[in-house]
């Protein structure tokens, strides 16, 4: 049995080998089947990558950064199957509208179906024959982004423009409206008209409603009945009369932008604000509308620095003289801080002080000092926001400067080597100096007598 059982099992074993010999691609199909079919995604993937050293090189040449290439590509695959030549075509296109470099870049990044060779070349064909006075190429980019997300042709762009010269604007006012709102092609004209009807309705004149569209375009955006009405209605239950709010709207037409309840939040802090009256009497130096306004623009900062609305109102709760400087120049001071300072904005929170010295005569100085010292490790312990803004001028003197000579000079106002010009002129103290009468024996006499009663 255990012969019989050997010669079955060795038969087919030698059939296997004698096949295999006869036929050797049957035994290499396994070896070629494994070799072959990686080298496919393999050129693949280096095609793919000489594609994208080609995109990136491409988009370098004409000014993309370099930071953002990978993100960029990775994003927008569809590059990868483009034609390079008309790429380039493309972007000599859009510097042929001298945009800006940065807006460019930006174009590209939010839409870059801009890229479209076709899409260009109909749009630059089409703006050349388009006569506008004052047109300018954020005016283009924006409506180059806006016609290719909606898909609308030139033709559509010329009769939105027509539409707006129809209702009385101006070449100039034109442009202004289609470069901070290039939305405006999406609308009709019946949709312009009654937020022009609104502006007239309350006591806006022609020439005021021109401002209002140059300053802020954005207007013809909001809708009449859900936003600009109920704004109205908001600004009058304060008890702002009509000739107050358009008064103010026209020197400020940005006053639109305010969100529902938003005005009424910013007039009750102020109304319920506690500082010293001079700081009180600069906030409402302009009225009370306007001052509400104010406090809504600088919270509106300092959110967009990372701050919650509460966190905001608290700043300016604790540090009422920041509402007096201007937005320009608490970024600035919040630029420094983080920038240069590696401070976190958050901290204003807990030393909202910072925003209310001076930039150039407190915060500067004193960092330079603060600095100067920790490089030469002058200091033995870590001076936060807190002790380079809190100590008075002359604490901060004895304690960082004056230990230390070579600070002196960038310090400035106490050092000994700075010169503190007098205010007024010198030998005016003989004016004020009380006139001397020349004394009798007489009233010598008296005085004895007086001091002695006294003894």
């Amino acid at each position: 049995m255990a012969i019989r059982i050997s010669t079955r099992t060795t038969v087919p074993r030698f059939t296997e080998i004698f096949t295999a010999k006869r036929n050797p691609t049957f035994s290499n199909q396994s070896s070629q089947s494994f070799s072959t079919n990686p080298i496919k995604p393999r050129f693949s993937q280096q095609s793919q990558y000489r594609k994208q050293i080609s995109l990136a090189t491409l988009l370098q040449r004409y000014g993309f950064p370099s930071s953002l290439l990978h993100n960029f590509l990775s994003k927008n695959h569809f590059l990868l199957n483009s034609n390079i030549q008309e790429l380039e075509k493309s972007l000599v296109i859009l510097l042929s509208f001298k945009i800006p470099q940065n807006s460019l870049v930006s174009l590209i990044c939010e839409c870059p179906g801009v890229l479209d060779f076709q899409f260009l070349k109909k749009w630059e064909m089409g703006l050349s024959n388009f006569v506008l006075l004052s047109s300018s190429p954020l005016m283009i980019k924006g409506v180059l982004e806006q016609s290719k997300r909606f898909q609308i042709d030139p033709d559509g762009f010329f009769k939105s423009v027509e539409v707006l010269r129809g209702l009385g604007f101006i070449d100039g006012t034109v442009s202004k409206v289609l470069e901070g709102f290039p939305g405006v092609i999406l609308m009709n004209g019946k949709e312009i008209q009654r937020r022009l009807e609104f502006l007239a309705g309350i006591g806006i004149p022609r020439d005021g409603v021109d401002r209002v569209l140059r300053s802020f375009p954005g207007f013809i955006g909001f809708g009449v009945e859900d936003r600009l009405k109920p704004l109205l209605y908001e600004f009058k239950d304060f008890g702002f009369s009509v000739d107050v709010i358009s008064r103010e709207i026209i020197k400020e037409p940005r006053i639109l932008s305010m969100e529902l309840g938003e005005f009424s939040q910013c007039l009750e802090f102020l109304r319920t604000l506690k500082c010293r009256v001079p700081i009180k009497e600069k906030i409402f130096s302009e009225g009370e509308f306007r001052a509400g306004f104010e406090v809504k623009l600088r919270v509106d900062c300092l959110c967009r620095y990372g701050l919650i609305r509460r966190e905001a109102f608290e700043v300016l709760w604790k540090e009422p003289r920041s509402i007096i400087y201007k937005v320009g120049e608490i970024e600035r001071k919040i630029e420094f801080l983080i920038r240069r300072m590696k401070f976190n904005s958050r901290c204003l929170v807990e030393v909202p002080e910072y925003l209310g010295v001076n930039f150039e005569k407190q915060i500067i100085p004193r960092y330079n000092v603060i600095e100067y010292l920790r490089s030469k490790g002058g200091l033995g312990y870590e001076v936060g926001l807190k002790g380079l803004v809190k100590p008075s001028r002359l604490r901060f003197y004895n304690l960082y400067v004056k230990p230390y000579p070579d600070c002196a000079k960038m310090f400035g106002r106490f050092s000994g080597d700075v010169k503190v010009q007098s205010r007024h002129p010198v030998g005016l103290w003989k004016l004020f100096k009380p006139q001397r009468y020349p004394e009798s024996k007489e009233d010598v006499k008296n005085t004895k007598l007086f001091m002695e009663s006294l003894g």
